[in-house]
């Protein structure tokens, strides 16, 4: 059994150990130490990592009560090694961990649903509750939570035997074998957790709900705590001073300036499709559509521009035509139809002759192919001959 140093001191950032075992798994290497402040992965929280020596520590796990800590080079059984945290990245995971025993509470407390899940990621930590929850009502959990914060409540771990755990009401994922680790924040969260927690609900600093979606009939919530939500407002900070310059509106009015932008984009788009309705009509009335192939290639075409201008020379006469828009350099999107022949055995030809892939109906297929306009004309022109 390794002793666990991170219960005696949650704070403790440095310490001595003797090294019991070192054993070599695929290309890097599994070190025991009779003690260890580093906490293995649980309650839905990553492994510590850190350094023993000079020998950096990539992931720290419990195995039947002994600790198992990743390593990247080897280290002598019987020697006492310095071992030192990443204390930057476990005070992180205090942040937020804690800061997940505020929300879990105040959701259990006012609505009665159970924290069915829970993970704290490297840049993110996530809830799932099973039930469900509105926008306002997370709002008033998110401003409830950081009361709490600003209150600057100790967290409490106590260690209560069967008796007073019968008596006593907290919360609890699984059902727990042996002595049982309660994590209390009063007035917010009684609950049984493993992992380490913060001494005060100031060091949180803030707490921020960022999302909120659905999730197997009861929501998951996104949570950044501490230097996380600081992060984050300095992102989203940055972005609406830019947004800000290059509308040139206050930035508490930025979201209004874009609906503005939307919708003069909108009515822009609208009468640009007004106009390239116009524009075709004109381009369709200037080509002849006497030979057997009305043919045209057209680079300025996009987006359904193409089979609009086939229809609209198939209406003036043309038995077959084709379109082809893009160009010789970098191919060709094409559109071909017809009313009264099948134009599908003319789709197979210029897809062999061309390295082409489309089809489609009787009466219209498309694809892309590449080529030349010279070459691609005069195998329409074969074709139909």
């Amino acid at each position: 059994m390794t002793e666990k140093l991170f219960y005696q001191d949650g704070y403790r950032k440095e310490f001595q150990a003797k090294v019991l075992s070192c054993e070599k798994v695929k290309e890097q290497y599994q070190v025991v130490l009779d003690g260890t402040a580093f906490f293995p992965e649980g309650g839905g929280q990553y492994g510590d990592i850190g350094w023993l020596d000079e020998t950096e520590v990539l992931d720290t796990r419990e195995k039947g009560g002994i600790i198992y800590h990743t390593v990247a080079s080897p280290l002598e059984a019987g020697t006492t090694v310095t071992g030192r945290l990443n204390w930057e990245v476990r005070f992180d995971r205090m942040q937020q961990h804690t800061g997940e025993h505020i929300i879990s509470g105040i959701v259990h407390s006012r609505f009665g649903y159970d924290n069915v899940g829970f993970h704290l990621g490297e840049d993110y930590c996530t809830m799932d509750f099973n039930g469900c929850i509105s926008k306002e009502e997370l709002r008033e959990i998110e401003l409830e939570a950081n009361r709490a914060v600003f209150a600057n409540l100790g967290v409490g771990i106590t260690y209560p035997s069967k008796e007073e755990l019968i008596a006593m009401e907290y919360r609890s994922k699984i059902e727990i074998e042996g002595q049982v680790r309660i994590i209390t924040i009063p007035g917010y969260d009684v609950c049984a957790c493993c992992a380490p927690h913060l001494g005060s609900t100031g060091e949180i600093g803030l707490i921020k709900l960022v999302h909120m979606m659905n999730y197997k009939g009861g929501e998951r919530i996104t949570m950044l705590c501490g230097f996380r939500a600081l992060a984050d407002y300095d992102r989203k900070d940055e972005n609406t001073k830019a947004i800000s310059a290059l509308l040139s509106a206050k930035e508490r009015e930025v979201a209004d300036a874009v609906a503005r932008l939307k919708e003069e984009a909108g009515s822009l788009k609208g009468k640009i499709a007004s106009l390239q309705q116009k524009m075709l009509a004109y381009r369709a009335a200037e080509i002849p559509v006497e030979e057997d192939v009305a043919a045209v290639f057209d680079s300025g075409l996009s987006g359904n521009a193409p089979r609009e201008l086939m229809n609209l020379l198939l209406n003036k006469g043309a038995k077959v035509c084709a379109v082809f828009a893009g160009d010789e350099e970098k191919g060709y999107r094409y559109v071909i139809g017809s009313k009264e022949t099948d134009v599908r055995p003319l789709c197979k030809r210029i897809n062999d002759a061309f390295g082409g892939r489309g089809g489609g109906k009787p009466e219209m297929v498309q694809g892309s192919l590449s080529g030349s306009e010279e070459a691609i004309r005069e195998e329409l022109h074969n074709a139909l001959d």
